[in-house]
């Protein structure tokens, strides 16, 4: 026996309790029963809207660390005395998906980790975080390679740019049945290497493109090398855009230029760069894809909290919010609920609508991370470019 009745924990959460209250209430728990009880679940364990966490392990002190805005980045585990567990219940409201790490801290030293019971992972360009799957969530079946999907191909070139003065990576997404004798719309992406590795861009493209939910198209992936700073409405990545990249992509490949046919896309400082390019050469692209735009700006003067690496966005989302003009045809916005960044996304929308855009904005239980970008590409891009199976369903 590890743990005697006296010393039996009242757990604060009500809702959630169930999932752990069959250790507490067993007077006679032992290692085995332990480990049988947690080998018959997965974790963390979810009922209805409530969310029960628990870690295993020595340790003076355990804390939830997520990236939900508006909630306290530290929520704090209860420790079942005799025991080496430790519990975390929390609302996790349905459709959520949340990704997070265990603050552990034992003798004094604290390290964070991913959550060893949880073997659902999501990765980004730091490294890798555990995930919550809310109630109802359901990773998209178009995101998973497909056997029955013909699959693109790419082509890797480098090419100079007078803009930058320097060379450019860039990568060039064909579909599968490309042909010379077809035209087809073009889609510049922003951090083409992060939307391949993290939010499975090309298994994305293949899938909707073999399920005709967009029409073939052919994607250039960009790669940035100060990204930060040319991302920032930058004059010179406009120009490599617009002037260098495009251009000479439409001369080696069968492209339909205008009109309708140019889609730019980004997330994050991707999205500042897609929009801010739009709007430097109004009428070039005729799409917007942007998610989780960092569009920071003031309602007064020009002093923000995001420091210095932000000041050229300020300065350029007041310009244009300030005289915001029709750049393009058709824009879609997302973002997540639990992104710093909602209030700014929000903000924006009325004044994209005001110049006579179309504009889809959608809102999503999840943060500023690549699943929650690759969770919108469909809707985004089957409403910028539907595919035969909208246009014959719609």
């Amino acid at each position: 026996m590890i743990r005697s009745m006296r010393q039996k924990p009242v757990i604060e959460q009500e809702r959630g309790s169930l999932a752990i209250r069959e250790l507490i209430d067993d007077e006679d728990l032992t290692r085995a029963k332990v480990d049988a009880w947690i080998g018959a679940r997965t974790f963390p364990i979810i009922e209805g809207s409530s969310c029960t966490f628990l870690y295993r392990g020595e340790a003076d002190e355990v804390h939830l660390r997520h990236w939900i805005f508006g909630l306290p980045s530290s929520q704090s585990f209860q420790h079942l005395p005799g025991t080496d567990l430790w519990v975390l219940v929390m609302d996790v409201p349905p459709n959520s998906r949340v990704e997070y790490k265990l603050e552990v801290i034992h003798h004094g030293h604290a390290r964070w980790v991913e959550d060893p019971l949880n073997p659902h992972r999501a990765r980004d360009p730091f490294g890798a975080n555990s995930v919550i799957f809310g109630a109802g969530y359901e990773s998209p079946t178009w995101a998973e390679a497909d056997a029955e999907t013909r699959q693109g191909t790419f082509e890797d070139i480098t090419m100079p740019s007078e803009a930058f003065g320097d060379e450019r990576r860039v990568t060039i997404y064909l579909p599968a049945r490309f042909r010379r004798t077809r035209r087809y719309p073009l889609l510049v992406v922003h951090d083409g290497g992060d939307y391949l590795q993290y939010s499975g861009l090309k298994t994305v493209l293949d899938n909707l493109i073999h399920r005709l939910e967009i029409p073939e198209l052919i994607a250039v992936l960009t790669y940035p090398q100060d990204r930060l700073r040319e991302y920032a409405d930058d004059e010179r990545h406009a120009r490599f855009l617009t002037e260098e990249l495009v251009p000479k992509v439409e001369a080696d490949f069968p492209l339909r230029g205008t009109p309708g046919g140019r889609c730019i896309m980004g997330a994050s400082f991707g999205a500042v760069a897609a929009l801010s390019t739009a709007v430097r050469y109004p009428g070039f692209y005729s799409r917007l894809l942007l998610q989780s735009g960092s569009f920071a700006f003031t309602d007064i003067g020009t002093q923000h909290q995001r420091g210095p690496l932000f000041d050229p966005v300020v300065a350029f989302m007041n310009a244009f919010r300030s005289a915001p003009a029709k750049v393009v045809e058709r824009t879609f916005v997302s973002c997540g609920i639990y992104e710093s960044l909602i209030y700014e996304n929000r903000s924006l929308v009325p004044f994209l609508q005001s110049t006579g855009m179309e504009v889809r904005f959608i809102e999503a239980r999840d943060g500023h991370n690549w699943e929650n970008w690759r969770d919108r590409l469909r809707e985004g891009l089957s409403w910028l470019y539907p595919g035969p199976l909208w246009m014959v369903y719609e």
